[in-house]
């Protein structure tokens, strides 16, 4: 493996790690004890952020310059 696929798997990783923590959160927080009143405005946000990057990785699909870049 070289340098650039190991840091991409930790960085993979990385990232799983957050989203396991934040289900966590989420879950002992909002499902299980009773959100009172903070329930609506934390689906709204939920939806917003799903929203905005159901949007970005819609416009990087449909971009013609797609892996146009010397990066790849």
């Amino acid at each position: 493996m070289d340098e650039r696929s190991i840091a991409g798997l930790l960085a993979t990783l990385a990232v799983a790690a957050l989203a396991v923590l934040g289900a966590y959160g989420f879950g002992t927080g909002y499902l299980i004890d009773s959100p009172g009143d903070f329930l609506a405005p934390t689906i709204g946000v939920l939806a917003v952020a799903a929203l905005a990057v159901g949007g970005l990785i819609a416009s990087g699909v449909g971009s013609r310059r797609w892996r146009e870049n010397p990066y790849w």
